[in-house]
């Protein structure tokens, strides 16, 4: 079929022709600004799931309300950056933020003083000038200086908060990679979001990211909890994962025969990026407006061929030899989330050696802790992924180095 009509979109974050299954947390979104727009508080939240779930897409589709609804967005993909270097994203985008809530020659005071607090918040980086402040507004005293992050970033978002208030509007910062702060940064953007929820000020926070983020978050700040959501999404449901194959294709005039649905949905386990990326081939083999189950067959090479050669190799690739070593001995155990110990003797190795190994591949975002002492992929079907690239398990010669505690 014609290529340019595709109706598929396997591309990281792109979000696909008709989203499905996700209603429950588009609802909760919605009243979240709404709440806050009547001063009343809501739980925010934190989207969490493994890669190729559809979170980024989610974010997508919370901007679109927000905006919608006359919020001002603030899109941050968070990434392992020191707290300077975190301050200088976060002012550069609530500042812009500030600008289109209120432009400069229509400030009142409260819009004034919100640009003070964010100037202190930017002079306060570094004393030796090396982050300067790029508009002439001179830094607020006693908001925004502390030189404390958390402090900082609450006397932020109280006074944005206000100046939003002020205007009849709202301001959402929508984060994702979650996981990537630094535990100060997380912590300060808990703090900030705590206090603005006791001022009743219509500014909010929502993340997406890895499964361990719920931990990361109770770690960062005890009340955690009580201030967010954690909906975890994963594959969609044998109905939702159908409408996500068949519905894209009827809106160009294709008919996917019964069969042929259910060996892609079975082929693809319900994992939104994977009926994407096989969709988009089944539309290259198909050669009518109806799609057969052969169709489907022949496009299963092409679909595993696109997913090893991308989705998964780009993350092997990151590895050194030890850490793919590391990953293939769990994958030889299987899918399932497994035991440090049980993992280290598949190597063998004893737990201490390998366990510096475990928690730089937790780190780089491509193992998480379900539990203490247990770790899981974070990519779906990657234990099999690793079983074609790597037949044989070898590993190198473990280094001396002091032993890290594993989580």
């Amino acid at each position: 079929m014609d290529s340019i009509s595709n109706p598929y979109t396997p591309n990281a974050g792109a979000a696909p022709e008709i989203v499905v299954g996700r209603d429950d947390q588009l609802d909760s979104f919605r009243m979240l600004l709404r709440r806050l727009e009547r001063g009343r508080t809501e739980q925010s939240m934190i989207i969490t799931g493994l890669r190729g779930v559809g979170k980024t897409v989610l974010l997508g589709q919370f901007m679109d309300i927000a905006s919608a609804a006359k919020w001002e967005v603030v899109e941050i993909e968070a990434a392992k950056h020191d707290d300077a270097r975190f301050r200088q994203s976060m002012f550069s985008q609530l500042k812009a933020a500030l600008l289109r809530l209120s432009p400069r020659a229509r400030w009142t005071e409260r819009s004034r003083r919100a640009a003070e607090v964010l100037s202190a918040f930017a002079v306060s980086v570094d004393q030796q000038g090396t982050f300067s402040v790029s508009w002439d507004v001179p830094p607020a005293e006693g908001l925004g200086d502390h030189g404390d992050l958390s402090m900082d970033l609450t006397d932020v978002f109280v006074a944005l908060g206000e100046a939003a208030a002020e205007q009849g509007r709202g301001v959402a910062l929508l984060i994702d990679e979650v996981q990537f702060l630094g535990r100060s940064q997380l912590e300060a953007l808990i703090q900030a979001v705590h206090k603005t929820v006791q001022r009743k000020l219509p500014i909010t926070f929502v993340g997406a990211g890895l499964p361990q983020i719920a931990e990361l978050a109770g770690d960062a700040k005890s009340y955690a909890e009580r201030l967010f959501k954690f909906p975890r999404i994963g594959s969609l449901s044998g109905d939702d994962a159908r409408k996500a194959l068949i519905e894209p294709a009827l809106v160009e005039g294709v008919v996917f025969d019964e069969d042929a649905v259910d060996l892609a949905v079975e082929i693809t386990q319900g994992y939104p990026y994977f009926i994407q990326e096989l969709g988009y081939q089944v539309w290259g083999v198909a050669s009518d407006d109806r799609v057969h189950r052969d169709d489907v067959e022949i496009a299963r090479e092409a679909y595993e061929a696109k997913l090893d050669g991308s989705f998964f190799r780009v993350r092997l690739d990151r590895t050194a030899p030890l850490q793919t070593a590391y990953l293939r001995a769990m994958a030889e155990l299987g899918a399932a989330p497994q035991k440090a110990s049980d993992v280290a003797r598949v190597m063998g190795r004893e737990s201490t050696q390998v366990g510096p190994t475990r928690a730089e591949l937790i780190d780089m975002g491509l193992l998480y802790t379900p539990e203490h002492g247990y770790a899981a992929f974070t990519v779906p079907d990657f234990d099999r992924f690793m079983l074609r690239a790597v037949p044989e398990l070898t590993v190198p010669e473990v280094q001396k180095r002091k032993p890290r505690e594993t989580r």
